[in-house]
């Protein structure tokens, strides 16, 4: 049962130090708000919404902006929720 434990923690260890690096983007307001959505709400997401986000780690830089900043609202619904964690981790 320990060994589980521990194997299960080493993997999510893994997923977040990799999520922590793709979350890097280079600017400053990008970083700030990706990193913010994973250190308060990620560890709680659905499996849909982890994906989600995943997914959107996967978008241009410039695109990303955009929609974190409402300029640019996407169309699938799952990658709309997740814009809204993000936005509403990173405020106040």
């Amino acid at each position: 049962m320990f060994e589980e434990n521990t194997q299960y923690n080493l993997n999510i260890d893994k997923e977040l130090a990799r999520l922590k690096w793709q979350c890097r983007r280079g600017m400053l307001e990008l970083d700030a708000m990706l990193q913010s959505y994973l250190d308060k709400r990620y560890s709680n997401a659905d499996k849909k919404e982890k994906a989600a986000f995943e997914v959107l780690l996967n978008y241009p830089d410039q695109d990303l902006l955009e929609m974190l900043m409402e300029r640019n609202l996407p169309t699938d619904k799952d990658i709309t929720h997740v814009i809204t964690q993000i936005r509403e981790a990173a405020g106040p």
